[in-house]
């Protein structure tokens, strides 16, 4: 099927359909969006249309030869609400420039005249209630337009059975009744948007991070230019106080970086010439000269609104369930009232006021967006909550599942462990120095690319040891080590097999003393010179810093730790101890962790998986959710995960199951609410105890109680412990891959 996302059509797997997604404007409840994918789907040559009110997007299938993206947005139009393939960006404006608020602050005036004239004066009725017809006038307009084309698409929406109550209170001469439930629920429609609006805006200061125009060096000359014009290649400086415009890598000039708003880290990171810096990210006390790598477009900021944005079409089962309950209970609602109007009249001789009037009240307490709007606005306010802290949920079904998880398998070497061996331990034997063991070995180590030869050479490097001495007769071989002669003697840099192999004598106290350091789970490597040991270098990685406290987090909360790793039994015992995992895998292949993970879903049922993001994908893919780790500048580890963690720091998989258990808990409560604040009203009105204007405030008193207590996500914080971006730690672990 070819997708479009903004005007780009790419290929997929349904031959002759192509996607579109158009950005809708004035589109909130999720009664609105049935009715806009209810005419598109309509359409000739319509594959599926999905409408979803918080993201104010409509994702369309359809066949270009036989209608066209022209004829969908005249389609969505007839609903009374603008598509278009651009994004609009929506200008905040005060109050009394909205001409809804206007006609509702009209509304509340008028009704205040009438109800002061009735009682402060003795005019008469027919005056008091001419005003409320004014009242009734001035705030219909809204909600009658979108009922109206809800009755010529013949789709029973809230707004057409709002609109029913009221006109129907007026024919049986209620005229105050009908003026007040006209404000009531213009009200909770104000405020039910301001909610939604409140969800999406939360996504949409991400964007307002990124300044609007950047300083670009232009041959000898400095200009201010707008960011969409800065290309590739210019170089763009940014002052102390200020915010990077683009991605790119600093060219000139080191300071401190916050990348809050990218990775979530608190603690500024120090960026020097040849480091990567993110657009939205605040330089604070250098000034960077940073050359740009990729446009404003395709900024990691901008990558993290539009994978929010296109996760919410990924719905949890409470969402497919409040849309599906919605699908049904309006329609519902409105033969229920019609009946309950109708029925006893017509047929036990009952007079009709009575029951007309309770027809009305069950039209009037189904008039809300509450339950339709609680889940989603949850959703949305969990991943606004969790892109504000550096993490991205792919989909909204991935909120729901990791609150579930009952196990979670982390890979070891560069999710466990920062993934860089450095040297820990040099010993010197015989008449030679531990300095001149690291500068020889240094010189030797630099013609290889071993991860353990580039940690050797960095610790010469630190030292000032490595000099440029002449290295001849070098010769790598795999898996053992180095053979070289320097200065006319030669010398054997590798493992204990590569000396015994070479004739070379091991005695006892090296041995002990070469157990002793793959004891502590580090590797060593074993230097002699013309057949005779003269030093042995120990070389581990570094266990994350808040590895162990991030594990003990999850295991607080129910859930088992497991680590997989490539390492032998030993190395990945040392690891696993200092962690502190519930179980460990060792000597894993790739496909026997894809394996493994199969087992381990038999075993728990929900397992996730965190890892690097690129080298872990298969096991990622198996797992029921894969966590993508340290993802920040790395585009490919941005699409393996379902959820991403743009820093390092596994804090992060903790805060996201307590946020996810949080975002499942205000999910349920609202349904609950809702059901039976809704189960209620329509006994009540059935039985006839409850009131026109008494059951739309009830209503609409649920409705935004609940999604209130959804956007309390928004604030939520979770105990998150900021990790250095140093990433400097004092635990060391094997430095073998795995």
């Amino acid at each position: 099927m070819d997708r479009q996302v903004g005007g780009e059509v790419s290929d997929g797997p349904v031959v002759g359909l192509q996607t579109v997604v158009l950005q809708m404007e004035g589109l909130s409840c999720s009664c609105e969006a049935q009715l806009v994918e209810k005419k598109v789907r309509s359409l000739a040559g319509i594959g599926s249309a999905d409408a979803d009110g918080i993201s104010q997007q409509l994702k369309v299938s359809y066949d270009p030869a036989l209608t066209n993206i022209q004829d969908i947005i005249r389609s969505v139009a007839e609903t009374g609400v603008n598509a278009s393939l651009v994004k609009k960006t929506k200008v905040r404006s005060t109050w009394w420039r909205e001409k809804q608020q206007l006609a509702l602050f009209g509304t509340a005036v008028l009704i205040l005249v009438a109800v002061g004239i009735r009682f402060l004066s003795d005019a008469p009725m027919l005056a008091v209630n001419i005003i409320y017809v004014l009242a009734v006038v001035v705030g219909v307009f809204y909600p009658a337009r979108k009922a109206l084309i809800a009755l010529r698409n013949l789709t029973p929406t809230i707004h057409l059975l709002m609109l029913i109550g009221a006109g129907g209170a007026m024919a049986l001469g209620m005229w105050q009744e009908s003026a007040i439930l006209i404000f009531v629920y213009s009200l909770g429609d104000v405020l039910e948007s301001y909610a939604v609006d409140k969800a999406r805006g939360a996504l949409r200061s991400l964007a307002d991070l990124v300044p609007k125009e950047a300083l670009v060096r232009r041959g000898e000359n400095q200009v201010t230019i707008a960011v969409e014009d800065i290309g590739v290649g210019d170089v763009v400086i940014v002052r102390p106080g200020e915010r990077i415009p683009m991605d790119g890598k600093v060219a000139v000039g080191s300071s401190y970086v916050d990348q809050a708003a990218v990775t979530g880290e608190s603690i500024p990171a120090r960026k020097e010439a040849g480091d990567e810096v993110f657009a939205g990210t605040m330089n604070q006390n250098g000034s960077l000269e940073i050359e740009v790598d990729r446009p404003a477009s395709e900024t990691m900021l901008s990558k993290i609104i539009c994978s929010v944005e296109e996760a919410q079409a990924k719905k949890t089962s409470y969402q497919r369930f409040s849309d599906a309950f919605g699908k049904y209970y309006t329609p519902a609602m409105f033969v229920l009232g019609v009946l309950v109007a109708v029925i006893p009249p017509l047929f036990f001789a009952q007079p009709w006021h009575p029951f007309l009037l309770r027809g009305l009240v069950v039209f009037v307490v189904s008039c809300s967006c509450g339950l339709a709007l609680s889940v989603p606005v949850a959703v949305v306010a969990s991943m606004a909550n969790a892109a504000r802290h550096g993490t991205l949920f792919k989909g909204g079904a991935y909120i729901e599942t990791v609150s579930h998880l009952r196990a979670i398998a982390f890979d070891k070497t560069g999710t466990l462990t920062i993934g860089r061996p450095e040297v820990t331990d040099i010993r010197a034997f015989g008449s030679m120095t531990e300095d001149e063991l690291l500068r020889m070995v240094g010189v030797i180590e630099s013609r290889s690319a071993h991860p353990i030869a580039a940690a050797i050479v960095r610790r010469a490097r630190e030292e000032e040891s490595l000099d440029a001495i002449a290295v001849d007769a070098f010769e790598e071989t795999s898996g053992l080590g180095i053979s070289a002669v320097v200065g006319g003697r030669g010398y054997l840099v590798g493992n204990p097999r590569l000396q015994e192999e070479s004739g070379v004598e091991i005695s006892a106290e090296i041995r002990a003393a070469i157990a002793g350091l793959e004891d502590e789970g580090k590797t060593v490597v074993v230097v002699a010179r013309e057949k005779s040991i003269v030093g042995l270098v120990a070389v581990a990685d570094k266990v994350r810093p808040g590895a162990k406290d991030a594990l003990e987090r999850l295991q607080r909360a129910g859930v088992r730790t497991i680590m997989l790793s490539g390492d032998n039994e030993l190395c990945a015992r040392a690891v696993a101890a200092q962690v502190g995992v519930d179980e460990y895998h060792a000597q894993l292949l790739p496909t026997d962790k894809v394996e493994l993970l199969k087992k381990l879903r038999d075993k728990y049922r929900l397992v996730g998986m965190v890892g690097d993001g690129i080298n872990d994908a298969p096991a990622m893919a198996v797992s029921d959710v894969g966590i993508a780790m340290g993802a920040a500048g790395t585009d490919i580890a941005v699409e393996a995960g379902d959820v991403v963690l743009m820093s390092d720091d596994l804090e992060k998989v903790g805060y996201l199951r307590e946020l996810s258990s949080r975002a499942a808990r205000a999910i349920k409560q609202n349904i609950a609410i809702s059901m039976a604040n809704v189960a209620f009203m329509v006994v009540m009105a059935l039985l006839g105890y409850l009131g026109l204007v008494t059951g739309l405030l009830l209503n609409e008193g649920s409705a935004l109680f609940v999604i209130l207590n959804a956007l309390r996500l928004l604030g939520w914080r979770g105990n998150l412990v900021p990790v250095p971006s140093s990433m400097s730690g004092d635990e060391l672990v094997p430095a073998a891959d795995s």
